[in-house]
């Protein structure tokens, strides 16, 4: 078709065999559009695309990708709001005749439904990182890394020490939203489900916490998603060079909290000894 078609916060370009989306950037426009930037929607993808009434005189167009493809919304599972759904075009009402013809040419040029066996749309780019409530998160596309905080991150998180979790070892990210009670990241290992009650979230070395501004989904889902999408090709995404040697005086912190726990009886000697031992190897 190779024709555009603008709505208020993105703007669909058509193609013969995919559907580009560019989302704009503005106060108006949500932070994950804004991250996301711009995303390739093979036709292979798709397999509907709809047209309905919106609010206060618009229509949205919908683009309705097949379970599986895009990285995203398998992470995102289902807890975006309408706001946030990255295949929603609002456009004005008087507009819904032109709306209507590019839907209709949509829908011709499908030929798929059903699951995907693998993902179709790419997903957000290695590395990322971002602020949890008792971490620091990052992915350089082969592994992900998670830092605590000693201001927020739990005594048994302290005792497991800082986590390297590796593609290869992973077998899926679960996602909660940070707009929903008690959100978090976990990394799911690599093998069969583990039997009996999950660990919970601020126990869990595999897991870092949201809270009041840590992990927004502009930041966490794309890293989530980015994460999914290696572990599905285990690995396939660039690495980029390792982190350099810690600062003297994050390090002096640390050892300093780990005190404050030994104090409180919350670590053992061992453990202590162990941990600064670990701590100063990384000066």
């Amino acid at each position: 078709m190779g024709d555009v078609l603008a709505g208020f916060q993105a703007v669909w370009e058509f193609e013969s065999d995919s559907v580009l989306i560019r989302y704009e950037r503005g106060v108006r426009t949500p932070k994950l559009f804004q991250a996301l930037g711009e995303r390739r929607v093979p036709l292979t993808a798709l397999e509907g695309v709809s047209l309905a009434e919106g609010k206060r005189g618009t229509v949205v167009l919908r683009l309705e990708p097949r379970a599986g493809a895009d990285p995203l919304l398998e992470a995102a599972a289902g807890q975006l709001p309408e706001g946030l759904d990255p295949y929603r075009l609002v456009m004005p009402a008087e507009r819904e005749t032109l709306a209507e013809y590019y839907a209709d040419e949509l829908k011709a040029a499908l030929t798929e439904s059903g699951p995907a066996d693998r993902h179709l749309i790419d997903a957000p780019e290695a590395p990322r990182r971002f602020k949890a409530y008792d971490g620091k998160a990052s992915f350089d596309g082969t592994s992900v890394r998670f830092r605590w905080s000693w201001t927020g991150a739990s005594s048994a998180k302290w005792k497991a020490g800082d986590q390297r979790f590796a593609v290869t070892d992973l077998g899926g990210v679960e996602w909660r939203s940070p707009e929903a009670f008690e959100g978090y990241l976990r990394l799911l290992p690599n093998g069969p489900a583990a039997t009996g009650d999950p660990v919970p979230p601020d126990q869990d070395a595999a897991t870092v916490v949201f809270g009041l501004g840590y992990g927004p989904v502009h930041e966490s889902l794309p890293f989530a998603a980015a994460v999914l999408a290696a572990v599905r090709t285990r690995g396939a995404v660039p690495a980029i060079p390792a982190a350099p040697r810690r600062d003297p005086a994050d390090i002096a912190e640390r050892i300093r909290h780990l005190g404050e726990l030994h104090q409180a009886g919350l670590v053992t000697d061992e453990e202590f000894s162990a941990k600064k031992a670990e701590l100063l190897a990384e000066l």
